[in-house]
């Protein structure tokens, strides 16, 4: 490409770090303009002011949300890639009429996440926080943990990163059973699992982890409801989309003692406003959203998207999901 035409790319907000610095933005500004904004666009006028002029747009923090008001003030506007493979927050619809073509990045860090979403139920199953605060305070405190081996973990969502937790935790001598909205048996027998109705996994499980994708159909999905019918002392792990749980009813579950405790990367408002009700529950392990924020996981990103935003470039686009 000549430098007249050469297209440019924008990532408008990237905060926490991930495109910054990776050597991976070479092959993007080979042949097109690469803005990178290490801050937070922290208001929609700043989000817009900094994507004018974009062909494509990196959204490597999915806090930055695209919808159909955006679109409107942007018409050169023609890709956005996200950064992993949710893309709840894109409007996908908006995008579509106004000829945007959207791109996610399926599986590349699942092992990444996985592993993640392992050792937080490690943590909570170890009450590793709690020990950790009680014995800063001087406190030599003991308490019961839960051995996890031969215990019944329940995995919601089995996809990339589901699959992955399945595979380690059958690994480590677990009962797995799982939840999808689309089970079979190929599928079950592939993974080592056994597929059961939401609510007979909640009443089975010892531990629940979540991994499914954010869509209507899974927003709140468990709610007052299914924290009930989970074993008491259970405990509650969620690494997917924070809006899958109602986290009022979580919060007041760990409270009153029916759950042994929760590990969370995400939230339903992220980040958490100060004073939030789960940072106030003693047996909770909270992580800021960095599932895949290893260096090997930032690197799979930023390859997964420098290929997405180039496929589009040359016109062959790749994992559209709109």
């Amino acid at each position: 490409m000549s430098n007249a035409i050469r297209p440019l790319v924008v990532v408008p907000s990237d905060d926490p770090a991930q495109c910054q610095g990776s050597p991976r933005m070479a092959e993007l500004e080979a042949v097109a303009d690469l803005k990178i904004f290490p801050t937070r666009a922290d208001s929609f006028d700043l989000q817009i002011e900094r994507a004018q002029g974009a062909t494509a747009i990196i959204n490597s923090r999915s806090y930055l949300e695209w919808r159909a008001d955006a679109f409107e003030l942007l018409p050169e506007l023609r890709f956005i890639s996200v950064c992993g493979i949710g893309t709840d927050s894109i409007d996908l619809e908006a995008a579509r009429e106004h000829e945007i073509t959207v791109s996610n990045i399926p599986g590349k860090t699942a092992p990444v996440v996985a592993e993640h979403a392992f050792g937080l139920m490690f943590a909570a199953a170890k009450r590793a926080a709690w020990y950790t605060e009680m014995t800063r305070q001087g406190e030599w405190v003991k308490q019961d943990g839960v051995f996890l081996s031969d215990k019944t973990v329940g995995i919601i969502g089995t996809g990339n990163i589901g699959a992955e937790m399945a595979r380690m935790c059958n690994a480590f001598g677990m009962n797995v059973v799982a939840y999808t909205f689309n089970p079979s048996d190929e599928r079950a027998e592939k993974l080592g699992v056994r597929y059961l109705e939401l609510d007979e996994l909640l009443a089975q499980s010892d531990v629940v982890t979540i991994h499914t994708k954010l869509t209507p159909d899974s927003q709140k999905m468990i709610g007052a409801r299914e924290i009930a019918l989970m074993k008491p002392e259970a405990i509650f792990v969620n690494v997917a989309r924070g809006p899958i749980v109602d986290e009022e009813a979580l919060v007041e579950a760990l409270n009153s003692g029916h759950l042994a405790g929760a590990a969370l990367d995400v939230f339903e408002n992220e980040p958490l406003p100060p004073g939030s009700a789960i940072t106030r529950c003693e047996q909770v392990i909270l992580t800021p959203h960095i599932a895949d924020m290893t260096p090997e996981g930032l690197d799979l990103l930023n390859q997964g998207v420098v290929e997405n935003t180039l496929a589009f470039l040359n016109g062959t686009p790749q994992n559209i999901v709109n």
